[in-house]
């Protein structure tokens, strides 16, 4: 692929070479191009045909990059030639051009236009789109909706919001990466179902970033750096029609984000700040001391046995008297939230620019000095020559972060239930109390409270897109990409953390990941319009490479704590490691769009892609879609019969695409070294013939708008299937070798529904609501593994089941002679094992969705967003008669096994955790979002420079209705613990 890989970028670099030809001729055309006409302040008022104002209508001047929007009153002032030519326009309504012809003043009507269904552009990737025009499913959220949420990552503000889009928060660190679905799980690999990161052209690894810190497995989300409030819209592609064109980079789905731009003339600063806090909303229901000790009492009792200091020193030795509430201890405290941003736009008739800047800061709810802080750089240039045929558009982002969070301090749920009349864990004079709980044989509960980890990541997204008109209808563009990731993770351990018994020594551990990426797309795009015939044709290439560095080792034997970090002051340099890797992508891709009348469409995606993850054999391969859609309401037989249609389409797709997110180098044999000297040993196995998952999908839609589109409904039913699934597959020991690459012949299905419906319930001078309602369906299946029960997952997946499932023990009751738990012994051969778990448990979500209002009275607005959920999940039962705290239900339901310390009662315990006796419904309803809103009448601002002054308050899962016993139903599935946190913030935005 090298030789091949060369080619095509020499090929770029003469593209691009002719590219840069024509900028210097379009900049020479800029030069000697005649002076314009003399300008004139025009303003005016835009209002529909009841006579009430149209906010956010969108004022143009005719071939230029000129324009604003109109204010909440519909009035509009711009500057425009004499001779120019106004565009208004706005959805739902059809678009009027107006002469000025010397007129200072132009107030019109706007005339609702029922075909004008989704004429707001959709960004689909490659080229722009309208939900009137689409033939793929494309979800989409704008600024509006997320930008005054408090999160970290764009991610996190998505849930509820989009249908098939499944988001499941890491946990409630801030940074803590989030689990995004797009249309259920395709691969066994969970590294192989991330979706595919576009961030104003430019794809972004999806992958989360590794780290010590308390944030865990989960890691840290590449996309913590940007600033949520510098976001336009983001899109989610899904279907084949949508994806294909980016080929197997698309295959578990793409989410495009759109940055910011200013497109109007003249200059503005906004600011806006917000600030507020977070709480954990739920507690679970425990023993006070004296109900604690008498559940204990009981169980010594019921086993006959003496309490002593060993076995019972919560009983012998511990304050009776004594308690605290271990709940509000650990994750009682408020995490505060703080957000600033500032940004300048500025432009004129062919040049517009838009830079900005935001701190953001965020605390948690532990014990301790914790906290992240983000500080971010946006910069926007949009330019296009005087004779309008070359354009240029550029954006950066940077962003920095500094994640405060301790390592390795268990700050999790087995803490919230000590023994309520458990010791202090502080000394007087703030050092750890050992000596109390090492009477008692253990350890403090807060060991490692004096860890430090910081975690400084930087993140730079650039983008460069540039284009040329040859003649009308044939444009030369190309996208130039660049990303700089750098994570730098510093982890102290003093020794003072840890039991002086231990003769733990100072310790400090360093983590750096750099993650770098380059793009290169040139593309051919051809515009044709013959009557009624209409022809959108796309011919580029991709060229790709990614470059991952690693190193980590880890210091020991520091002095003095204060030493800690200085390498020379180490004693020891221990655990050293240093991981590269460069993953090359190339590929040619091509997309033909045709519409006749406007009722028929066709869309047809090509690619040929290749990437360096495969052996030789195998590096190509070929990946496309084909989508069609009919707008039958625009049939005169439709149109004369169904005057309450106002909008009716049909639409299908069907197309392949690939997965190569498998590890760099994986077809090729491994080795490492040996302890000694001189020797190595292998660790896998090469097979240079593995290739590609393919994932198949399959959709038909139906979109309806009835009452002049003021309600709109979308309906979608979908099947993928992924195949040749890539996996390590486990070798014998005999072989040598642990594992080999290969593709396993599974088979996974996702299909589902999805409904969507849009209603405008109410509107007039003073009053306006707006509802967006969202429902899905899905199903996951295991539909075919040819000899799975050979194989490593036979204890992992079933025929005919999701691939997220539990295999359970058959739970038969309590004991009537012991009072304890029993479990069935399936092939009766006298222990519970593997064999014995006959149950199948369903742990994916039955039904998800949202439904989200939004209401404006004069000067005030409302938006509300109710997440629903309907799944099952395992929740936390309590080994009542243990050294822990249960909850209160012990004492009265009756299904509870007899309160015991013995092992006995132990081994049932742990047998019964995994039965359905711990599957409870976690379904729930939650208030994931709501925001009130005032703007400033323009008679309190006056004749100051301020345009627009809004104070706005917005909460964040303020109210959850659910049976589920645990903190969060959300952690029933994702064990993520509390992960949604009851956040309230206020704040102001002010426009000059």
């Amino acid at each position: 692929m090298k030789n091949n890989y060369s080619r095509l970028k020499w090929v770029a670099l003469i593209i691009i070479g002719g590219i840069l030809f024509f900028l210097a001729s379009a900049a020479n055309a800029a030069t000697t191009a005649p002076l314009p006409l003399q300008q004139q302040e025009i303003s005016g008022v835009v209002q529909d045909q009841n006579g009430i104002p149209i906010p956010g209508v969108t004022v143009t001047v005719k071939n230029t990059n000129r324009g604003t929007i109109t204010n909440l009153d519909g009035e509009y002032n711009i500057t425009a030639p004499a001779n120019g030519i106004l565009v208004f326009s706005y959805i739902g309504y059809k678009t009027v051009e107006i002469l000025v012809d010397n007129n200072e003043e132009i107030s019109i009507q706007l005339e609702e236009d029922v075909s004008a269904l989704g004429e707001v552009k959709i960004n689909a990737g490659y080229y722009n789109t309208t939900r009137r025009e689409s033939t793929g499913n494309i979800s989409r959220v704008t600024a509006e909706e997320i930008e005054l949420q408090p999160v970290v990552s764009p991610i996190q503000a998505l849930q509820g919001r989009m249908a098939g889009v499944e988001i499941t928060l890491g946990g409630s660190n801030p940074g803590t990466a989030s689990t995004i679905r797009i249309r259920g799980t395709n691969s066994l690999r969970d590294e192989g179902n991330y979706p595919l990161y576009i961030i104003d052209g430019v794809p972004i690894n999806s992958t989360p970033v590794e780290t010590n810190s308390i944030i865990g497995t989960a890691g840290l989300d590449p996309l913590n750096n940007l600033n949520v409030s510098n976001i336009e819209s983001i899109e989610v592609l899904k279907d084949a029609d949508a994806t294909a064109i980016y080929g197997s980079r698309g295959a578990n789905g793409v989410v495009l984000i759109t940055t910011k731009t200013e497109k109007q003339r003249g200059t503005g600063l906004e600011a806006r700040f917000f600030k507020g806090a977070g709480t954990v909303p739920n507690r679970l229901d425990l023993l006070n001391t004296q109900e604690y000790l008498e559940v204990r009492r009981a169980a010594f009792e019921n086993d006959g046995v003496e309490p002593t200091q060993y076995n019972a020193y919560d009983l012998v030795l511990w304050d009776q008297d004594r308690y605290t509430d271990w709940q509000d201890f650990l994750y009682g405290g408020t995490s505060e939230t703080t957000n600033a941003n500032i940004t300048f736009s500025g432009g004129n008739d062919n040049t517009s620019f838009r830079f900005g800047g935001s701190y953001f800061k965020q605390g948690t709810v532990y014990p301790g000095d914790y906290d992240y802080n983000k500080v971010t750089g946006d910069f926007s240039l949009n330019h296009r020559s005087a004779n309008n045929r070359f354009n240029l558009n550029l954006s950066v982002n940077y962003g920095v972060d500094i994640n405060n969070l301790v390592g390795n301090l268990s700050l999790n749920s087995s803490v919230s239930r000590l023994p309520p009349n458990a010791p202090e864990v502080f000394n007087s004079d703030g050092s750890l109390n050992w000596e109390d709980w090492a009477v008692a044989g253990l350890n403090n509960p807060l060991e490692g409270n004096f860890n430090k980890s910081e975690t400084k990541t930087n993140n730079l997204i650039s983008n460069a897109s540039l284009s040329y008109q040859f003649f009308k209808g044939l444009r030369l563009k190309t996208n130039l990409g660049y990303t700089h990731y750098n994570s730098e993770e510093f982890w102290m351990l003093p020794s003072r953390s840890y039991s002086p018994d231990s003769s733990f020594p100072n310790i400090s551990t360093h983590t750096s990941s750099t993650r770098k990426s380059w793009i290169v797309e040139p593309q051919l795009i051809y515009d044709l319009a013959f009557s009624k015939f209409n022809l959108n044709a796309i011919v580029g290439a991709t060229f790709q490479e990614n470059t991952t560095d690693r190193v980590s080792f880890q210091g020991s034997g520091y002095a003095s704590e204060a030493l800690i970090g200085n390498i020379a002051a180490a004693e020891n340099i221990i655990n050293a490691s240093n991981a590269n890797s460069v993953y090359r992508y190339a590929a040619l891709f091509s997309r033909v769009g045709i519409n006749w009348d406007r009722k028929y469409y066709l869309n047809l995606t090509g690619r040929r892609d290749g990437s360096s993850r495969f052996g030789p054999n195998k590096r190509f391969s070929n990946f496309g879609a084909i989508g069609a859609s009919w707008i039958f309401s625009d049939e005169n037989f439709i149109g004369d019969n169904l005057s309450f249609l106002s909008f009716g389409k049909i639409r299908g797709s069907y197309g392949i695409t690939g997965n190569d997110q498998i590890g760099d180098y994986g077809f090729l044999d491994a080795y490492e070294a040996t302890v000694g000297p001189g020797g190595l040993y292998p660790t896998a196995l090469s097979n240079p013939d593995y290739s590609w998952e393919t994932n198949k999908k399959l959709e038909v839609g139906i979109e309806l708008g009835f009452l002049k589109n003021h309600l709109q409904v979308n309906l979608s039913r979908y099947r993928n299937r992924s195949s040749n699934q890539l996996v390590g597959y486990a070798l014998p020991y005999i072989t040598g070798f642990n594992s080999v690459q290969a593709n396993l012949p599974a088979t996974v299905e996702n299909t589902g529904w999805e409904i969507e419906v849009n209603s405008r319930n109410f509107s007039n001078k003073n009053f306006q609501w707006e509802t967006s309602f969202n429902l899905t369906f899905p199903k996951n299946e295991l539909i075919s593994y040819p000899g799975i029960e050979q194989s490593s997952y036979a204890n992992t997946y079933r025929i005919g089941h999701p691939l997220n499932i539990s295999l359970l023990y058959d739970y038969t009751g309590l004991d009537p002679e012991t009072g304890f738990y029993t479990v069935r012994d399936v092939n009766q051969d006298g222990s519970i094992d593997y064999e014995d778990r006959i149950n199948i448990q369903d742990l994916n979500r039955e039904f998800y969705g949202g439904i989200n209002n939004n209401l404006t009275y004069k000067n005030f607005s409302l938006q509300f967003l109710w997440q629903f959920v309907k799944q099952q999940g395992s929740h936390t039962l309590f080994n009542a008669g243990r050294d822990s705290n249960p909850i209160d239900k012990v004492l009265t339901d009756e299904g509870y096994q007899q309160y015991s310390q013995s092992t006995q009662a132990s081994t049932a315990f742990m047998n019964v955790v995994n039965t359905d006796f711990s599957i409870q419904d976690a379904s729930y309803l939650r208030l994931k979002t709501l925001s009130l809103g005032y703007n400033l009448p323009e008679a309190l601002i006056g004749k100051s420079a301020i345009e627009n002054f809004r104070l706005f308050l917005h909460g964040q899962n303020l109210l959850t209705f659910t049976p589920y016993d645990g903190l969060d139903p959300d952690e029933a599935v994702s064990g993520a613990g509390f992960s949604n946190l009851r956040t309230i913030t206020a704040g102001v935005q002010i426009n000059l």
